[in-house]
């Protein structure tokens, strides 16, 4: 099922391999017809993940990188919609010269190639390649065949893990394998056997069920690999090497290992469980509910960022998710909500709604010195929120909501005029990563302590620099520009705690071992509060 942890999988299978000295790269496979995941609703799939050559991806490549401590490109990631989209180019260019072009075996070479191309690039000893979707629905079989076909080519090279769920239901208080047996099934009508069955449960697969596996599903019991849930994903490669999932792989693979070290995930274990000592972080944000539930995965790198920097300073993060809409409908609970907090976090996001909700909260910290750190939409809507209450703008807005405006602070960049008319949406925003120039003296530099960074970006509107002269007057510090000075990179407001946010998308680069420096700052100015 979706969700159940394959992209966890596939990373923590990365870390195993990578830490034995082997170069490793992954690739995410998703089977839907969007080309690419821009256009969709965060609620209808999550977090919209940013390769630094600009590509946007699935969060799965998020995971990838945190995991790898690699920066992956958009050979990485591949959808059906941009797999269909390049085979149909290539037909019309006469590329396939007049032959005519079939799902089987065209659509699967075009996917062989990508994935060729990924492991090429990164000139990896191991390529793992995560499918998307669930095992015998009808979307993904152009991908399990191309799995085949490349299994049939070099059958010594290509292994199969099939990540499944094993349900205990509450009224039988048992573990049931029928789903799984059930999976590895409709894998052999594919013409794929799995050379591992990855069990993920709220508890470890015992040996009689391991056994029922393996006998079922025509796989040893060793490569039946326990997976029960853990308080951390990064517990996950830690609980893979206890299960000897790295030594299998590269036993199987026939490779030749140089080393074996994952000290650093186990310290890494030790030093999450040994920071107890808490700090509150509210994230306010609009794209948390879908139907009775909390979709938290729409900001994930954000929460992962957040936890990152928290550990560094030996702090266990507690994070509260705030819906900025109940703050409209009811303004009074912005204080008695927020004052329990350590510091808040106003997230990237595009539309009118909950807008006013997040200006409430972004007043409630700019006045009590409460910790604040806002992304992309976060800035500009700090500078909106400024204009309206210190310089008494009251109009004050970005052209995104209201194009009429008598004080357009945030106005769409030039390079984006043109696309919006046209209609042209998809990958078409200021994508990936630019230099940022940091002003020597600030918050910025400081935390960074350097003169250039490079952050990654996800926006059409930017801060209209015709107003940046009254923003200074009254405390704003524009500390990250462009190299031309033209982007606002990052504000900060003097006489505050802390109080910044960057039109990037910090949490991109945010890491376990390496906590991107204003997450860190922001995590010790609440440790303080």
């Amino acid at each position: 099922m979706s969700g159940v942890g394959k992209g966890v999988s596939v990373a923590s299978m990365g870390a195993l391999l990578k830490a034995r000295g082997l170069k490793v790269t992954a690739v995410k496979i998703d089977p839907y017809l969007n080309v690419d995941p821009g256009t969709l609703n965060p609620t209808e799939h999550g977090e919209v993940f940013v390769t630094k050559d600009g590509l946007e991806t699935d969060q799965d490549i998020g995971n990838y990188e945190r995991f790898l401590d690699e920066d992956l490109s958009r050979v990485n990631y591949m959808t059906s919609g941009s797999i269909f989209q390049t085979i149909i180019n290539r037909e019309r260019a006469m590329g396939y010269h007049g032959k005519t072009v079939e799902w089987v075996p065209d659509v699967p070479n075009e996917i062989i190639s990508r994935i060729k191309t990924a492991a090429n690039d990164a000139d990896a000893d191991v390529t793992l390649v995560e499918i998307g979707g669930t095992v015998g629905e009808y979307q993904n079989l152009l991908y399990l065949e191309a799995c085949r076909m490349m299994h049939l080519e070099s059958p010594k090279d290509v292994l199969l893990a099939l990540v499944s769920y094993l349900p205990v239901p509450g009224n039988l208080g048992e573990m049931k394998t029928k789903p799984t047996q059930y999976a590895a099934r409709s894998l052999n009508a594919a013409g794929l056997q799995p050379d591992f069955i990855i069990c993920r449960s709220a508890f470890p697969i015992d040996e009689p069920r391991k056994r029922k596996l393996s006998i079922s599903c025509n796989v040893a019991a060793e490569d039946v690999i326990a997976a029960p849930d853990v308080e951390s994903i990064y517990a996950v490669p830690v609980k893979f090497e206890e299960e000897g999932v790295g030594d299998r792989i590269v036993s199987k693979l026939g490779l030749k290992a140089p080393k074996k070290d994952g000290k650093h995930w186990r310290d890494l274990i030790k030093n999450i469980k040994s920071s107890t000592k808490p700090i509150k972080i509210g994230v306010v944000g609009k794209y948390f509910s879908t139907g009775d539930f909390t979709l938290s995965d729409a900001y994930l790198s954000v929460l992962e960022a957040i936890k990152h920097a928290a550990w560094a300073i030996r702090r266990k993060p507690e994070i509260v998710w705030l819906n900025s809409e109940d703050f409209e409908k009811n303004p009074g609970t912005v204080a008695t909500t927020l004052k329990k907090l350590d510091g808040i976090i106003i997230p990237g996001g595009f539309g009118a709604r909950g807008i006013e909700g997040k200006l409430m909260a972004m007043k409630y910290a700019r006045e009590h010195k409460l910790p604040y750190l806002g992304l992309c939409y976060g800035m500009q809507l700090g500078l909106i929120e400024i204009a309206r209450d210190v310089l008494g703008w009251k109009d004050a807005n970005t052209t995104e909501i209201d194009p009429n405006t008598s004080h357009p602070v945030i106005h769409l960049m030039d390079e984006q005029q043109k696309k919006m008319e046209d209609k042209n949406y998809g990958g078409t925003m200021r994508l990936g990563e630019y230099p940022c120039v940091l002003k020597k003296g600030s918050k910025a530099r400081a935390l960074y302590d350097l003169e250039i960074v490079r952050e990654r970006h996800r926006h059409r509107y930017e801060a209209n620099p015709e107003y940046r002269k009254e923003f200074e007057k009254v405390g704003v510090v524009f500390s990250g520009m462009s190299p031309d000075e033209k982007l606002a990179e990052i504000i900060e407001l003097k006489n505050h705690s802390f109080f910044m946010a960057s039109q990037f998308h910090p949490e991109l680069t945010s890491r376990p071992f390496r906590p991107n420096p204003l997450f860190l700052g922001f995590a010790k100015a609440a440790a303080k509060r």
